[in-house]
């Protein structure tokens, strides 16, 4: 580490010094990628596949776990296996970590607005253990939000380790975000936009993250897929065979439908995650048991669905990541059909708020991805049976609902864009897609997955100083101060006597001292006389060059407010004389504190109502 603070010693602040930082961090997140990944396919390997005989259908650009020959699936083996993993995973969780539950990525949102970006050190071995767990046990959940946490864990871990400030730390843990994000999904670009975009609810993003998060990115990529076996290693998640084409504007109609049924389904996912999630957190159980009961009805409900479906495997995507299901519905949609693929997204609703919403260890990007893509397919497949001659690929429908979904309800739509068209290597939806995220990320404004965004720059605790600091730089000491007030000046010869009676007939508490030329060369308080009022023996011989401090802490008109400010904090001050910047010791007046704060909410409400009307 000694060695790491010499380089950014000489690096000073400059770029290079972000650029070794976040390399360090990409190194940490690609590793992190890699142990979690294979983690989680070992659990499935000698956990879900002895025991229940099951493997779950992977995409087209996943490395699949195979069954032996001689295995025999046991749909009610697989329950049970679901609500043990579902109770070492709270187990692990609630012992060592208890703010590594849940989904992960609003608990990095919280840590960066609320928590000056800090992240205990066990909470990215506790979050990798925990999610691998349930995700291979069969948990309905994604990878994306044990991996922010993972990743971001890493970044903050580094900027403690090198006594950064909080803002650096900030930087680091939302670089490390995007570089786990953009390596687990195979999408550096999507993972740098997403830690900057992901962390507010309105149009805004964090400017200051994009380049360390791009730069951690590509590392943790370029690591992360050397780890795969070379036949799928730079292949696009859901492969590379989906090219679909906007075939008449007269299908941005049918487009804007499907946005209007991704904003319905979307309410339901967020209301029924969080309705869940309270329900658990008010039984009254043990903690580390919730996840295992949430599992196990998730498991039920899929197993259900099996059972009631005639035992077709596509359905159990409803459990674990799903994104085999979702890979056929993005290839032949017509294979699953419109009864099948509805079912498919209101049950893997259900599977996911039980999961995740009992205290499971899990994200909810993935779900989100095939819910909105089963519902796509399913409006795609309706509208081409409607309209043959204009909705010629139903699995387009799929692409773009996919996108979205995720668009709207966790209020990212420009790194939403880049992550499906990364995810499917289709790059021809680029319009419609753009049409579906912008309308659905208009309608669902009121809902939103994760609870931890603010609106705004303006409205994060990681900002409000800087906030502060603008709008104080914007106004100037000449603009807030009355130099027509009156202010009572005590020549340097006055006698305390003259002094004592002076402060008996008015208000005023700061009382500047002059000399013959009327140039300010001091200033006392009424605090101060108070130290010679019992001592009435030296009122005729004191006079006021006694009392004053001669050191003076003044401001100038062209003095900003915010060095106002630091000057009557540094003191603990009240007001300030307001002095001639080309005539020293000229007074030109009294600048208060209170002024400056008057002045200070003036401009914030002007701000907040510019941004209300534009």
């Amino acid at each position: 580490m000694n060695t790491i603070r010499k380089y950014l010693e000489a690096f000073g602040q400059s770029s290079g010094r972000w650029i070794v930082l976040a390399t360090i961090v990409g190194v940490m997140a690609g590793l992190g990628a890699i142990v979690f990944d294979r983690l989680g396919r070992l659990v499935v390997r000698y956990v879900m596949v002895p025991l229940s005989g099951y493997a779950p259908m992977e995409a087209a650009g996943e490395e699949a776990v195979t069954l032996p020959p001689d295995s025999v699936f046991s749909p009610w083996m697989l329950v049970l296996v679901m609500t043990l993993g579902g109770l070492v995973s709270g187990m692990i969780v609630h012992f060592f970590a208890p703010e590594a539950e849940g989904s992960g990525a609003d608990a990095v949102i919280d840590a960066f607005h609320n928590k000056r970006g800090k992240i205990r050190a066990r909470i990215p071995w506790v979050k990798t253990i925990a999610s691998a767990i349930t995700l291979g046990t069969g948990g309905s959940g994604g990878r994306e939000g044990p991996i922010s946490q993972v990743s971001a864990g890493l970044g903050a871990l580094l900027a403690d380790r090198l006594n950064l400030s909080p803002r650096d730390r900030r930087i680091l843990m939302a670089a490390g975000m995007g570089a786990g994000v953009g390596a687990i999904f195979k999408a550096p670009l999507a993972g740098a936009v997403f830690a900057a975009e992901i962390l507010y609810s309105d149009a805004d993003m964090e400017a200051d993250v994009i380049v360390p998060s791009a730069t951690a990115s590509i590392v943790a990529y370029s690591l992360f897929t050397q780890s795969l076996p070379p036949e799928i290693r730079f292949l696009p998640l859901f492969g590379d065979t989906l090219h679909h084409t906007l075939t008449s504007p007269l299908e941005l109609l049918p487009y804007s439908l499907l946005a209007v049924a991704v904003t319905l389904v979307g309410l339901v996912y967020v209301k029924l995650f969080y309705q869940t999630r309270d329900g658990f957190r008010k039984l009254p159980l043990w903690p580390h048991v919730k996840p295992a009961i949430g599992a196990a009805l998730a498991g039920l409900v899929g197993i259900g669905l099996f059972r009631s479906l005639g035992n077709d495997a596509n359905v159990l995507g409803v459990l674990g990541t799903g994104y085999g299901t979702l890979q056929v519905a993005l290839t032949e949609a017509s294979q699953l059909g419109i009864p099948m693929l509805l079912l498919i997204v209101f049950v893997k609703i259900a599977t996911t708020a039980l999961t995740i919403g009992s205290g499971g260890s899990g994200g909810v990007f993935g779900p989100s991805m095939v819910i909105g893509g089963c519902l796509g397919a399913a409006i795609g497949l309706g509208f081409q049976s409607l309209f043959p001659s204009v909705v010629t690929q139903p699995e387009a429908y799929a692409v773009v609902g996919t996108a979205g979904f995720f668009a709207g309800v966790a209020r990212a739509p420009i790194s939403t864009i880049i992550m499906v068209r990364a995810l499917t290597g289709d790059f021809g939806l680029l319009v419609p897609t753009m049409l579906v995220t912008t309308l659905t990320f208009v309608m669902c404004s009121r809902w939103r997955l994760y609870h931890s965004q603010v609106p705004t720059r303006m409205d994060s605790k990681a900002h409000r100083g800087d906030f502060i600091i603008d709008v104080l730089e914007g106004l100037k000491v000449g603009d807030v101060f009355d130099p027509k007030r009156k202010v009572i000046l005590i020549p340097e010869a006055t006698t305390l006597d003259e002094i004592v009676h002076c402060l008996a007939d008015n208000q005023q508490h700061y009382f500047p001292v002059i000399d013959h030329q009327k140039r300010i060369v001091g200033i006392f308080s009424d605090d101060d006389v108070r130290t010679y009022l019992f001592n009435d023996s030296i009122w005729r011989l004191a006079v006021a060059a006694d009392v004053m401090t001669t050191k003076l802490v003044s401001v100038t008109p062209d003095d900003d407010l915010n060095t106002a400010l630091k000057r009557f904090t540094s003191l603990n001050l009240e007001e300030l004389p307001v002095i001639d910047a080309d005539e020293p010791g000229k007074f030109l007046g009294m600048l208060r504190r209170k002024e400056t704060i008057s002045a200070y909410n003036r401009r914030l409400m002007e701000h907040k109502q510019t941004a209300a009307e534009s």
